[in-house]
């Protein structure tokens, strides 16, 4: 695999297998690649910033290319379009877009020749990696491109993208025919990372066979940058529970009301005292006549000061899950104040450093940016688990036995999904008529399916509405993605992909003529 990206250097090519870093050296200038489904990243990024009001794409079943959409008799909006790939909604005879505003659009941002005419905006077409690197780097509407396609991985649908690659990664999936041979396929992503570095990365195989080969080496190789100021305010009353008595700077003179700046001593009103730093962050008020202190923190500072204050930064795995449940929390729990959310800083809501976080700590609440889980409410305790409640004790020891970080959330909360921040729905929407038909039939079916070799029935498992596209299976999360069971057709597809995740563990649940057969079997004979 290659991944190509600006460094600090310049643009650079790595090289890479599936466990290690191969090469590295200066981005050719004569390196190119087609562009696959990246042609529909420039349109919607034109659409958002010309500020467009194109209509919704309506599926009718009458074109195979539906199947990246919608189902028939839905649509599809323009943010779902670009994450799913549906090129149907970017076509530009669709959205009529004029070709001389196009043109004038891009040549007044300095974009390169193949940018410049509509009718080279298509899979098919050849362009310079540098030049698409460039493109990116300066793409307009980009801040809200990024927030939108960590969604990409989140609906990755072997669920291993995000666990390994976590919210830095920002990217446009794409695909096309193979250089040599047409009848093979390369593939790859681009975008950014989370701060705006832009990326492309190419191999061989579809888009989504290289999330699934390479996700683990790029995870290792790939930083945890944060932006510099995400713009996310979060104003939290620090020591909401313990009453001040004065704060006092290093020299012994009683700090002035405001914005501090150094080290502090904080005296409370019960006799303990603790010492704080603040680089313009912590603000001493008065409460009728009671001094007070407020903290105005970006987002992901806040997330990294709360690990620090309730747990580590190790074991890494324990720390990256315990952030997301941190974020989740806050956004499930906090008010508001003006532009900010607010949020105590107490043992009944979450405790927060009155520091400036560790390096450690900000890396992991970065690698994680923007990860919350969406489907059932969040909470966590030190050593004590229950339902939807992280045990910080049961983490380390799940980390300590190899589980990663998505795996150790799926424990505490198996009704959750991991989501995106500005966006957290969860991505199953259970289907208990469906869950309750499989575990009827599946006791009928008990004699027959103990005498296949590698069958093994699942003790837990769930059935979920597949929202676009076909049937398949999650074995990751164990969850099986179907339209319904009304139908014949339904019911068959619900048993060919649980017969998928019960025969996981043997080459049988790869063999698809064996389990469309037993599907049939079961359900037909």
């Amino acid at each position: 695999m290659r991944l190509a990206w600006k460094t600090a250097n310049g643009y650079e090519l790595v090289n890479l297998n599936t466990t290690q870093v191969l090469s590295r050296e200066p981005l050719p200038a004569d390196l190119q690649t087609p562009l696959g489904s990246l042609w529909k990243l420039f349109v919607y990024a034109w659409l958002v910033d010309t500020d467009q009001k194109e209509p919704a794409y309506d599926c009718h079943g009458q074109d195979h290319e539906e199947v990246y959409c919608c189902t028939p008799g839905g649509n599809i909006a323009r943010d779902a379009a670009l994450v799913r790939s549906c090129g149907l909604y970017f076509d530009p005879k669709r959205l009529k877009i004029d070709v001389g505003h196009w043109r004038d659009y891009w040549q007044a941002r300095q974009a390169p020749s193949w940018l410049l005419t509509l009718d080279q905006v298509q899979p098919q077409t050849r362009v310079p990696v540098v030049q698409l690197l460039e493109a990116l780097r300066t793409l307009p509407a980009q801040e809200p491109t990024r927030k939108l396609l960590l969604d990409v991985l989140l609906n990755a649908a072997d669920g291993q993208a995000v666990g390994l690659l976590g919210g830095r990664v920002r990217v446009k999936t794409w695909s096309w025919l193979g250089d040599q041979d047409p009848q093979s396929r390369q593939g790859g992503f681009a975008g950014w990372l989370e701060d705006g570095t832009p990326l492309w990365v190419g191999g061989r195989g579809t888009s989504q066979m290289v999330l699934r080969h390479y996700s683990d080496v790029l995870g290792s190789f790939l930083p945890s940058p944060s932006s510099e100021d995400a713009g996310r305010c979060v104003q939290v009353d620090l020591f909401s529970r313990y009453p001040l008595k004065g704060v006092t700077r290093a020299d012994g003179q009683a700090a002035p009301k405001g914005a501090l700046q150094g080290h502090y001593r904080v005296d409370f009103a019960n006799g303990n005292q603790l010492e704080i730093e603040s680089a313009g962050e912590l603000f001493l008020l008065q409460n009728a006549g009671q001094p007070q202190l407020v903290a105005r923190l970006d987002r992901e500072e806040y997330v990294a000061r709360v690990l620090q204050r309730e747990a580590k930064s190790e074991p890494i795995e324990a720390a990256k899950a315990l952030a997301v449940a941190i974020r989740t929390y806050l956004l499930q729990n906090a008010g508001r104040s003006g532009d900010c959310l607010s949020i105590d800083d107490s043992s009944g809501r979450q405790r927060v450093a009155p520091r400036p976080a560790t390096v450690e700590a900000r890396s992991i609440a970065a690698w994680t940016s923007d990860l919350v889980l969406a489907g059932s409410p969040v909470t966590y305790h030190s050593d004590q688990p229950g339902p939807d409640k992280l045990s910080w004790q049961q983490a380390v020891e799940q980390a300590n036995g190899g589980e990663r970080y998505d795996q150790i959330l799926q424990h505490a909360y198996p009704r959750a999904s991991l989501s995106r921040w500005d966006n957290p729905v969860a991505s199953c929407e259970p289907l208990p008529a469906a869950q309750e038909w499989l575990l009827k039939q599946r006791r009928v079916w008990r004699q027959r399916l103990d005498q296949e070799v590698g069958y093994n029935e699942l003790s837990q498992f769930a059935v979920c509405r597949v929202s676009y596209g076909r049937p398949y299976v999650d074995r990751e999360r164990q969850r099986i993605y179907v339209r319904g069971v009304l139908t014949q057709q339904d019911r068959l597809d619900l048993t060919h992909e649980y017969l998928h995740l019960a025969f996981e563990a043997h080459p049988n649940g790869q063999d698809e003529d064996y389990v469309e057969g037993l599907a049939r079997h079961l359900l037909l004979e």
